[in-house]
């Protein structure tokens, strides 16, 4: 039984999501701030969060950064912030969906089965050598020979997908998926910009990059 942590502070809406998830078997447990949320999420490692954005005492994009810091379980933000650029700062933060309040409860319930649906078994390795970086991934710090070189939370996230499986190719669809959600999964552009950055950060060459290898309509490869 997955079990799901609702973090919101409506009572009406942790009442309606827990009768929901419950009457579908999912176990539930509920918080209705930022630093019960993050509490919880470390002590009972949920199979995936519910998270809204307007909490009384941490904003919510604290409280996703705080939940990436220590987890890659799927987050889905619920929340009445619409513009596009609170839903873009949230995905690129590591929440793998966005849905605006209201929502049709079986869309999120389709929504929650899809990023329950993420391979969990690859695991990407403590440490990898990308060219001449040293990449930590437990640590999330990259170490080149000029010094250190800052990756995004987006990035990250895209590089341990990559690493988790060296040498075989991983669908762009799939990277799409579980970075920016399920209702991403076409937008082949965005995995261009950030794997052309990650190139400029860590390949040698990155015109010709020998590691971070694109197969063309298809997906990408990290090789050793």
């Amino acid at each position: 039984m997955s079990e799901i942590l609702i973090v919101d502070d409506e009572p009406a809406i942790l009442r309606t999501l827990r009768i929901n998830l419950s009457a579908r078997q999912y176990a539930v447990r509920t918080a209705a701030t930022g630093g019960e949320a993050l509490d919880r999420a470390a002590h009972s490692a949920p199979d995936a969060v519910l998270l809204d954005l307007g909490l009384p005492d941490l904003d919510g994009m604290d409280v996703l950064c705080g939940l990436r810091t220590r987890s890659t379980m799927p987050v889905i933000v619920l929340s009445g912030r619409s513009d596009a650029a609170d839903r873009i700062g949230a995905l690129d933060a590591g929440a793998d969906d966005y849905l605006t309040k209201p929502f049709l409860m079986d869309e999120l319930l389709a929504r929650l089965r899809a990023v329950l649906r993420r391979p969990l078994g690859a695991v990407p390795p403590e440490r990898a050598v990308i060219g001449d970086h040293t990449v930590d991934l437990a640590a999330t710090t990259v170490l080149g020979p000029g010094g250190p070189v800052r990756l995004t939370p987006t990035e990250w996230r895209i590089l341990g997908l990559l690493l988790a499986t060296p040498g075989r190719l991983v669908p762009g669809r799939q990277i799409l998926r579980e970075v920016w959600g399920p209702a991403q999964e076409t937008r082949g552009n965005y995995l261009r910009v950030y794997l052309a950055g990650l190139r400029r950060k860590l390949e040698p060459d990155p015109a010709r990059p020998r590691h971070l290898i694109t197969e063309p309509g298809i997906g990408y490869r990290y090789v050793p």
